[in-house]
């Protein structure tokens, strides 16, 4: 749905860097639900991006209906090894207890939009509880919140950015952070937040945000 994964597959070829070396996540699209319909997409997906396998392969939306049958269809996949790890994207509580459920194969990964103002600490329990990690998109709010006093407040202490303390939010709770940006600069300005950590009583003022 992007349009990206044939340039993805032409880039990480290009890079020369090992396959393995480099981690490849694809969706199944909204309109792509169902079993037969689910391996069809799949395959398309890794036909354009020239890969024998991805890393991981994810349920884009809960789709009602036919949920049951999409997961089979991806607990198919990751038993063939064309994905070596298959998730979902965008579900709640509710649509997680279905999926156990109905299916032994519990996703390996949960997609979320997660940031401190939206921080789903209820759905981030469950996961935990349940060994799926959690994946948090739109870390950075999609630069709507990024000039917001209280973040920039706590930023300043560390003397770091805000979007370095937006990441580093999420990682110190364990969670998967995908930053995005087109920029160089940034995205090695995303990458530099291991040397520090925040307190207790900023990260407290953060989980206030939600």
């Amino acid at each position: 749905f992007y349009g990206n994964e044939r340039d993805v597959g032409v880039a990480v070829r290009e890079s020369g860097l090992p396959r393995d070396e480099v981690f490849v996540t694809t969706k199944l699209w909204n309109n792509d639900h169902g079993f037969d319909a689910a391996l069809k997409a799949f395959e398309a997906s890794r036909k354009r991006l020239g890969f024998p396998y991805v890393d991981l392969y994810l349920i884009h939306w809960p789709v009602p209906g036919e949920r049951k049958e999409t997961w089979r269809a991806l607990a198919r996949i990751l038993k063939d090894g064309t994905a070596r790890a298959i998730g979902v994207s965008n579900y709640t509580i509710p649509h997680l207890e279905e999926l156990l459920a109905s299916s032994g194969v519990v996703p390996a990964v949960n997609q979320v939009e997660l940031s401190p103002f939206l921080a789903q600490k209820p759905l981030i329990e469950f996961c935990r509880k349940h060994g799926i990690a959690v994946e948090a998109y739109s870390p950075l709010t999609k630069g709507y919140r990024l000039g917001d006093k209280r973040l920039k407040a706590v930023a300043q202490r560390y003397g770091k950015s805000v979007p370095q303390v937006l990441i580093r939010w999420g990682l110190q709770q364990g969670i998967i952070e995908i930053p995005k940006s087109a920029k160089p600069d940034h995205i090695k300005e995303n990458a530099a937040v291991f040397d520090f950590e925040i307190r207790p009583e900023d990260m407290r003022a953060l989980d206030s945000l939600s």
